[in-house]
């Protein structure tokens, strides 16, 4: 836009600006001061300040970052449900879901009875009855934030996200929606809310190590912990009592002059309840594969064959309760070893005193404890013990157990391994997504 006709030029140093020279310093001098005052973010090369990329950045956290999860904002879920491990599949979702919109994850509540099909029968517990809330945070630190309801400023409504559903609903569709609450025009609002379907049945998108990483942070309350101690005492005194017959019966042998460690034990997780083989036989139909369901005589016999046990040794059967009064999985071992569950130990009563969720807590923390596991790698109750094992041996450098002997060796007894016994099984901590434990595709082949 052009001057207007009576405008006139202001002195400068004394001088009218009427000189060529003076007009271009004038012009040169505006133009200084526009850049200063209304482009303060750009470089003299033309880029972004490195301080207003940085503040950019910190706006958006990525998948990958570690900078820290606001506790400002709040992401909330609906009620978790289902059996133990989808349970925490279903949390370890909702956190990552949060970390992806940098938000915290409002304290969810946990299912403790196991209802598919009656939700209003669902029995709610709240998440620090089964782990412990601090240590959660204090593990998971800029990765993914828990926060109560207590931490709520109520300064704004709640947006409700109604997650999609049915055919239509793709992952790519699932993941544009998140990627737009991602972004800052909805940082006004304190809370979104999900409303819509548990968070199991969410798309998947986030790759094996970030759930482990979720996983790793999940910590017993010293309740149920100790409860599980008891359980692992048990197991070890009735292998200590074993070895100690077996010792005395050898002339001149020392009964005590082995028992310095913990007596080993193996523990096995037992599918071969009734619903267990229909399922079983129907994903096996529906997956054209042979090696998803196992007889109670093909168990046995691939635990026996697991090289390098030592007997006498107490096997630990973490079975359903309705196998508790099948006296027939005791029989038909190996010899030298020596099969338990919970009611033969005497410590069925530990576990009555709890509802369905924490029973299934206490088996899992045993079976992850124990020297050896054994269980069916189209389980998602197996599939999380070896992903739990597999990241140990991880933090210890280990990172095949093909041809070599490792701590806290798994075995998926559904595949066949070397000399007929149960495959050796390493969760691939490289896969995308979690889908591939549902599959029984997340081992690592040697």
């Amino acid at each position: 836009m052009g001057m207007p006709s009576n405008f006139k030029y202001p002195m400068f140093f004394g001088r009218n600006l009427n000189s060529i020279t003076c007009k271009g310093l004038a012009l040169i001098m505006i133009a200084l001061f526009l850049r200063v005052v209304l482009l303060p973010s750009f470089s003299g090369h033309g880029g972004i300040d490195k301080n207003n990329l940085d503040l950019i950045h910190s706006r958006s956290l990525s998948l990958d970052s570690d900078n820290g999860i606001r506790k400002d904002k709040f992401l909330e879920v609906p009620q978790i449900v289902w059996g133990l491990n989808n349970q925490k599949i279903a949390f370890a979702r909702a956190c990552l879901t949060a970390r992806m919109l940098n938000r915290t994850l409002l304290m969810p509540s946990l299912s403790a009875s196991l209802f598919y099909k009656e939700i209003d029968r669902l029995q709610p517990i709240s998440f620090d009855k089964v782990f412990q809330f601090e240590k959660f945070n204090a593990l998971c630190n800029g990765f993914v934030q828990l926060g109560r309801y207590s931490d709520l400023q109520n300064r704004t409504g709640v947006y409700e996200l109604q997650k999609g559903s049915g055919r239509k609903w793709t992952v790519e569709r699932d993941l544009d929606q998140l990627k737009e609450f991602s972004e800052d025009s909805f940082n006004g609002y304190e809370v979104i809310r999900i409303v819509g379907k548990n968070p199991f049945l969410w798309h998947d998108h986030w790759p094996v190590k970030d759930y482990a990483r979720v996983f790793e942070c999940l910590v017993l309350v010293d309740e149920i912990s100790k409860e599980a101690d008891k359980v692992v005492s048990k197991i070890r005194e009735v292998g200590k009592e074993m070895w100690s017959e077996s010792q005395s019966s050898q002339s001149g042998a020392d009964p005590d002059s082995s028992l310095s460690q913990p007596v080993p034990y193996v523990a096995v997780h037992m599918r071969i309840e009734i619903d267990w083989m229909i399922h079983c036989k129907k994903l096996e139909q529906r997956l054209n594969v042979s090696e998803i369901c196992s007889s109670k005589q093909e168990i046995m016999e691939r635990v026996g064959n697991i090289g390098g046990l030592k007997s006498p040794l107490v096997i630990y059967l973490a079975v359903a309760d309705s196998l508790l009064e099948d006296s027939s999985i005791l029989t038909g071992w190996k010899e030298g070893l020596l099969p338990v569950e919970k009611k033969k130990l005497n410590v069925d009563g530990i576990y009555s005193k709890y509802p369905y969720l924490i029973q299934s807590a206490i088996d899992y923390e045993v079976c992850s404890k124990a020297d050896v596991f054994v269980g069916n790698s189209f389980s998602t109750f197996s599939s999380l013990i070896a992903l739990e094992r597999t990241q140990k041996m991880i933090r210890m450098g280990v990172t095949s157990s093909c041809g070599v002997s490792v701590r806290w060796p798994s075995y998926a007894y559904n595949i066949l391994g070397d000399s007929n016994g149960p495959h050796k099984w390493m969760t691939n901590m490289s896969d995308s997504s979690l889908k591939a434990i549902s599959y029984g595709s997340n081992i690592i082949s040697c």
